[in-house]
């Protein structure tokens, strides 16, 4: 196989949103400082939704990114959580997946804490291969070419192999 072809993980981030609830906020901070040992950052409004009771300026989640081997070893964690199995909408296509975990406390080596209470987590994982830095750099930033692109069938077959998922039907 051609080395620059070659699919890797580039990042994981986790998301928990809480809107206005800044109560629900600190327990999703704890929950997600619990489960990596990082301190998350909080997410702000753009927009003003009186509905929501949210404006420009007001926390409403937290998330994290995690690189390189602590994310693949959390990924493991989580799809074991839904017990390796996600449905093919997780997918999109460039080849990202996006999938959530109900409660934390199905996740390994997690266990209940009533300050937090039940709780879940969005979960979104992107894919790059060697050379995808060209659409980041400071200097002559390029499109990725088409062939270059993941697909979503190519993150797929990424997953089956890397993590054993099973893909289940909606």
């Amino acid at each position: 196989m051609n080395p620059m072809k070659k699919i890797r993980i580039e990042k994981i981030t986790l998301n928990i949103g809480s809107g206005a609830d800044q109560n629900k906020l600190k327990k999703g901070m704890k929950l997600i400082e619990n489960l990596t040992g990082k301190k998350p950052v909080k997410t702000l409004a753009k927009k003003r939704i009186p509905t929501w009771n949210t404006r420009p300026g007001l926390p409403v989640g937290c998330k994290l990114t995690l690189r390189g081997k602590k994310a693949e070893k959390l990924i493991k964690r989580l799809l074991s959580a839904r017990e390796n199995r996600i449905t093919e909408s997780c997918f999109d296509e460039n080849g990202n997946v996006s999938f959530g975990v109900p409660e934390y406390i199905e996740i390994p080596e997690m266990k209940y804490d009533p300050e937090i209470g039940i709780m879940g987590l969005q979960i979104s994982v992107t894919l790059e291969r060697p050379g995808f830095r060209i659409k980041r750099r400071k200097n002559k930033k390029k499109k990725i070419g088409k062939s270059h692109k993941i697909s979503k069938n190519e993150s797929i077959d990424f997953f089956k192999e890397k993590f054993n998922i099973i893909m289940e039907e909606k």
